[in-house]
């Protein structure tokens, strides 16, 4: 006797095939072909006389007569229909960009995702949340640095690439150099940055402080103004790579000057004054009023220095390092007694 079919559940599925379907009848042991109108059944597994799972191949829009046969014929047809399933879509990965290490939480938008199977990131699976039709939230496999297509995968199929369908794996920045490696307590030093890898920089540190302002001059070249600070600290730039290893930069106290002797003398070149202070170690410029003079640094808190000729009167003395430049003091040129 031919075998009979009753129901096909589910009764319908899209154009694409690759719907899993149960079928139940009578003397379905030894079927040797499922049948979708003409065309066979992806594959079909008989579980006993009375049922039969099927997969369904891809067919056009419409009814299509479900089919059992076997040693002893060909059962009645019970319909199955095709309908047309818009295939999802992916118009953007938000954030488009991140670490090759993976992690990167990214909303994926798009059409059609409910019931998403499957996220990918170039080939490699995704975990993934679908919160709506039209939003996936993902997080990032690991990668190889560039692009990976991200493709969504729903029982109507896959999504197809998009310009709005990638994400960037990013190399991590690498920092080599820092120069100069000093600043002025103030800030304000512009510091240029080597490395590799620092395109799309999104923050320059200076410690747990964003620099003043930076610019990316490119892959390999960062210029950063350092904010104020003190004592020692490191640098660090984030990219959509991830954040780079430190460098070492300090800050340095501007001089102080406290003393000095003699605090007058002729108006004539010549006399040697000795400064006292703190913060002369780098000192860089001693000036009598806007004339800078020859010195030497003798400690951290002592420098000589020889003044320059000039009118009788009053001059500022000051130091700079490349802490800054100090409070002045004043050395007091004499006029020689007139006879």
């Amino acid at each position: 006797m031919a075998p009979t079919v009753s129901t096909v559940s589910p009764s319908q599925g899209p154009t694409t095939g690759g719907t899993t379907v149960t079928i139940t009848g009578a003397g379905l042991t030894g079927a040797t072909a499922v049948r979708f109108g003409s065309t066979a059944a992806s594959s079909y597994t008989v579980n006993s006389s009375t049922q039969i799972t099927a997969v369904t191949p891809a067919h056009s829009a419409g009814s299509a007569p479900v089919t059992v046969v076997s040693p002893t014929g060909t059962s009645n047809s019970v319909p199955f229909t095709y309908v047309t399933v818009a295939l999802p879509t992916v118009t953007a990965v938000t954030p488009s960009a991140g670490p090759m290490s993976g992690g990167t939480t990214v909303s994926v938008t798009g059409t059609g995702l409910t019931g998403a199977t499957a996220v990918r990131f170039g080939g490699t699976p995704a975990t993934f949340t679908v919160n709506s039709a039209t939003l996936i939230t993902a997080v990032t496999p690991a990668g190889g640095a560039g692009a990976a297509e991200v493709v969504v995968t729903t029982p109507s199929g896959q999504s197809a690439v998009s310009p709005g369908s990638y994400f960037f794996y990013a190399a991590s920045p690498v920092l080599q150099s820092a120069v100069p490696s000093l600043s002025p307590a103030a800030g304000g030093t512009i510091v240029t940055l080597t490395g590799s890898n620092l395109l799309n920089a999104s923050a320059v540190l200076f410690g747990g402080t964003n620099a003043t302002s930076y610019t990316v001059e490119s892959s390999t070249q960062i210029k950063a103004q350092a904010p104020a600070g003190a004592g020692a600290t490191q640098i660090t730039v984030i990219t959509p790579g991830g954040t780079s290893n430190p460098l070492p930069f300090s800050y340095v106290a501007a001089p102080t000057l406290t003393g000095l002797v003699p605090t007058s003398g002729p108006t004539s070149a010549g006399t040697v004054v000795t400064l006292t202070g703190t913060g002369f170690s780098t000192a860089s410029a001693v000036q009598f009023g806007m004339t800078a003079v020859g010195f030497t640094v003798v400690s951290d808190t002592q420098i000589t220095a020889t003044v320059p000729g000039g009118p009788a009167g009053p001059v500022t003395v000051t130091v700079t390092s490349e802490g800054g430049t100090s409070a002045g003091l004043t050395y007091t040129r004499v006029a020689a007694p007139a006879i």
